[in-house]
């Protein structure tokens, strides 16, 4: 049976393409590839998404929270693991027991990284998060060298990896990149002066993964780019990447509304004329905004939805699409006959970004695997 005739909306996931994807950025960047699957993969599904990301040559997969590691080692997924954000101390030894490297940038982290590790027998491994412009996490760069150099000399504690984060890598403007680029690699310098020498330097997002390379890093960290979106408006991906997603619906029915009838909530649309309106059964709880206009493709159209978007509902206006019956396919993002509707579009629609997109559909909405 198809998908249609069995949810009522759905996204489909492509596990090549993501693999393809991965397979591309490995080749190009001849550099080891950290997979982020943070956030649920950017929509896609966590574990689906890293096994695919595994067999496309990533050797590293990176998240943001703890719970999100946890839940790839409780699916059997023991490939090298970062959590790149925040970890409570309480739970520090929970991902070293299962082998999760921390990510620290503040001496006393350092230490209760120890702490948590003696009660485990095992090593805590680190990676130092270094801030050279985007003034987020990290420890200044100012007092960076001496951060590597605790970690380096406190018992108990591995010094795995340094990395840093750019700010506006995706934009033709180039020299504040540059300049993040260029303070992360005097400190690179510096380390190495001391003999202090992490096994793993990474810095490169999607967009510098395609603009820079470097033989300062061994290790490249692609998140947006490895789903098939481009990192943004400036920084498009080159053909051989392919979307992985595609979010789809049926129509839950079609009927002829006459002259002045109000449609949905407030009655802020009415009709002109007898007008073909048609019901999908998706609304703003599975992350479909009430931002106007909005468009879907029905029969191989564009057809604008009407009204305001309910909770689980919303209406589309078919008269362009005569021969449309309950349970026809609706594609809200992604192909049908000649017609496209990329998340990128929908982002510019909505006044956000591809990746506030697919983010936002909703948990509820089944993803199914092909």
């Amino acid at each position: 049976m198809t998908e249609r005739n069995l949810y009522a909306t759905w996204v489909e996931i492509d596990l090549q393409a993501l693999s393809s994807n991965v397979r591309w950025i490995a080749q190009t960047t001849q550099k080891s590839v950290m997979a982020i699957v943070k956030a649920n993969a950017y929509g896609h599904g966590s574990v689906q998404a890293a096994r695919a990301a595994l067999k496309g040559g990533a050797t590293w997969l990176g998240v943001a929270r703890l719970e999100e590691a946890l839940d790839l080692r409780a699916a059997d997924i023991q490939a090298p693991l970062l959590i790149m954000g925040y970890v409570p101390v309480a739970r520090m030894a929970d991902a070293i027991r299962q082998q999760i490297s921390l990510t620290v940038w503040e001496s006393a982290q350092v230490q209760a990284a120890a702490s948590q590790a003696s009660l485990t027998g095992d090593h805590a491994r680190v990676h130092l998060k270094v801030d050279t412009g985007m003034s987020r996490l990290g420890v200044q760069i100012e007092h960076a060298a001496t951060m590597a150099q605790i970690i380096s000399s406190t018992p108990g504690v591995i010094l795995e990896g340094i990395f840093t984060h750019f700010a506006r890598a995706d934009e033709h403007e180039q020299q504040p990149t540059d300049q993040q680029e260029k303070q992360f690699f005097a400190l690179l310098d510096s380390l190495h002066s001391q003999s202090i020498q992490p096994a793993w330097i990474h810095a490169y997002n999607s967009a510098a993964s395609l603009w820079r390379s470097s033989n300062r890093v061994n290790l490249v960290r692609p998140g947006i780019s490895i789903y098939g979106l481009h990192p943004s408006n400036e920084c498009l991906l080159p053909p051989a990447f392919r979307p992985v997603l595609s979010w789809k619906a049926v129509l839950s029915q079609v009927k002829t509304l006459p002259p002045g009838r109000g449609v949905s909530y407030g009655h802020e649309y009415i009709t002109h004329a007898n007008e073909l309106i048609g019901t999908i059964p998706v609304g703003y709880a599975d992350g479909l905004r009430r931002n106007k206009p909005n468009e879907v493709l029905v029969g191989g159209k564009r057809v604008p939805i009407v009204a305001r978007v309910c909770m689980d509902q919303v209406m589309v206006q078919l008269d362009a699409v005569q021969n449309a019956h309950a349970g026809d396919e609706v594609v809200i993002i992604g192909s049908q006959g000649d017609q496209s509707i990329t998340a990128e579009e929908v982002g510019a629609r909505w006044g956000t970004i591809n990746y506030d997109v697919v983010c936002g559909i909703s948990a509820r909405v089944v993803r199914v695997y092909r």
